[in-house]
């Protein structure tokens, strides 16, 4: 027969912690309680399961033999109950995006995704890793370069292609009078740059027939969500991709004089292969649908 559930948890808690009071603020329990739970779980296997050093535990030899168990099968366990309940269409739906593309595209558009698909509830988070589904993640939305990764249990799917420009503020007393201006000025105009995509401005140089060796970088940052509101005080140009600027092109916040040009880069959503043990949301297609259709409706400055 096996020991109650509770002083499972509690030893397993306590193994991995080797700790019973960090165990027990693991749990939301007392201390007592979970030296209680060891204690009777020792007594009804008939054997010792820690070593007293000190303040902390040391498991024994019989203590790491459970512990394996406990670890294994706890955990199978978590794993099947959090799979169970993203089937629910009532569990939220967790969506891993970039920081800057879940502020200036994703919440502007919550309102009317609420209108779209009422019954569902979205919860976002923002992740620049790669794109892998991770535990608790229900889908990956990326901007990545094909070809994509695929594997037996995910599905990576196309949303729309990344299209990419040079922004800069209306008031800006850089531009010369000329309409359309020759992209050759900004040869000589302050260039924003972002680590996460350092090769933005030599690619779109590249398609312009400039010479990006002669480019001016000024200031750099780590994040394109720091870049762009670099540009809106204006620092400098930045570039960026149309689908994160806009909102700021229709405010005239900024102004994109040159356009934008697609690249080989796609914004892509990564679901949970259907019919896998691990589940996809009820809701994964039809907001990878409604995804889909918002990007495409979207307007495309110098397209």
């Amino acid at each position: 027969m096996l020991p109650p559930l509770n002083a499972l948890r509690a030893f397993d808690a306590a193994a991995r912690f080797e700790s019973a009071s960090r165990a027990a603020e693991a749990l939301h329990v007392t201390h007592g309680a979970v030296s209680r739970q060891i204690r009777q779980l020792e007594e009804t296997l008939g054997t010792q399961l820690f070593e007293r050093v000190g303040r902390g535990l040391r498991l024994t030899q019989a203590g790491h033999e459970l512990a394996t168990a406990t670890r294994h099968h706890l955990g199978g366990l978590a794993r099947v109950c959090s799979e169970l309940t993203r089937r629910d269409a009532r569990a939220p739906f967790v969506l891993s995006c970039p920081g800057s593309f879940l502020a200036r595209w994703c919440i502007p558009r919550l309102g009317a995704l609420k209108q779209s698909l009422p019954e569902l509830e979205l919860h976002l988070t923002a992740s620049d890793e790669a794109d892998t589904l991770r535990p608790g993640i229900d889908g990956v939305l990326r901007f990545q370069m094909p070809p994509f990764k695929e594997t037996e249990r995910q599905e990576t799917r196309v949303l729309g292609k990344e299209r990419i420009g040079p922004v800069l503020r209306p008031d800006t007393a850089w531009l010369p009078n000329e309409t359309p201006p020759s992209p050759a000025v900004l040869l000589d105009l302050p260039l924003l740059h972002t680590r996460s995509r350092s090769q933005a401005w030599p690619d779109w140089c590249a398609r312009q027939s400039l010479p990006s060796d002669q480019l001016h970088y000024a200031q750099g940052f780590e994040h394109l969500n720091y870049l762009l509101e670099a540009t809106l005080v204006g620092l400098g140009v930045g570039i960026a991709p149309d689908y994160l600027v806009e909102e700021d092109l229709r405010s005239k916040r900024l102004i994109a004089p040159w356009g934008f040009v697609e690249t080989q880069a796609c914004l892509t959503l990564t679901l949970p292969e259907a019919g896998r043990a691990r589940g996809r949301h009820p809701y994964a297609d039809a907001l990878s649908a409604w995804l889909a259709q918002e990007l495409a409706a979207a307007p495309h400055a110098g397209q």
